[in-house]
């Protein structure tokens, strides 16, 4: 059984829990925002680079599909608000 959704699964981002112990996920956070970001965007960025460095015509035809509905959402929705 593998975790990719099928063809006609609807297009949205799913929470995806993962299993950290606290003082690791703390220190992240604190790192995170030392350098002006958050968590889901600093994996976000890493899944990304592992993609590009890592993967096959599907794979990356994956990440650009990705991009684009993660742009589409942003511009329905706004945007992201500025960071304060």
């Amino acid at each position: 059984m593998t975790d990719a959704p099928k063809a006609t699964a609807p297009r949205h981002t799913t929470p995806r829990p993962i299993r950290v112990p606290d003082l690791l996920w703390n220190a992240y956070g604190r790192i995170c925002e030392r350098l002006d970001t958050d968590r889901t965007g600093d994996l976000l960025n890493h899944m990304r680079d592992r993609v590009r460095e890592h993967g096959d015509d599907q794979d990356l035809a994956d990440l650009e599909a990705a991009e684009r509905e993660l742009a589409e959402r942003r511009s329905r929705k706004g945007g992201r608000p500025p960071r304060s």
